[in-house]
């Protein structure tokens, strides 16, 4: 009886082992390469935090204080530190400046999606083959006016 169960343990053993193979194998060949959707160039950026705002300023006045510093993460740590000690008062200006940015930035996204829910950029590319087709015809014409000038 002894010699039975450890034949049948030995044949689960390497069916669970056959098993796992196979998972893996599946796994490989699910795993296809999905095609990566490139980013808009046209698309607006979206608009900078009040704190990115004050950052901006602060990068300014800390560079003319400290000329000699060259690390980013001082920067960052002084300016995050300093972000935290202002006042809703102090921090105002920038939440306004921010807030100014977010609604220029809303029009800009409102048009763009406007332009691209009537369809590709087709007439843009129209106007730019015209001009180069009367870029290469003035070309044309100024090279058949020096031959007619030799004869």
């Amino acid at each position: 009886m002894k010699g039975t169960k450890s034949k049948v343990d030995a044949i689960k053993k390497t069916d669970s082992k056959l098993s796992v193979k196979r998972k893996g194998s599946d796994r490989a060949a699910k795993k296809t390469k999905k095609e990566k959707i490139g980013k808009d160039p046209n698309k607006p950026k979206r608009p900078a935090s009040a704190f990115f705002v004050f950052m901006e300023e602060f990068r300014k006045s800390f560079k003319e204080k400290n000329p000699n510093n060259k690390s980013v993460s001082v920067v960052g740590k002084a300016g995050g530190d300093k972000w935290k000690s202002m006042t809703e008062a102090d921090k105002a200006p920038y939440v306004a400046k921010a807030a100014k940015r977010k609604t220029e930035y809303n029009k800009n996204m409102a048009a763009y999606n406007k332009k691209q829910s009537e369809g590709p950029n087709e007439p843009e590319e129209e106007e730019e083959s015209d001009k180069s087709k009367s870029e290469v015809n003035d070309e044309d014409d100024e090279e058949s006016g020096e031959e007619e000038d030799d004869e």
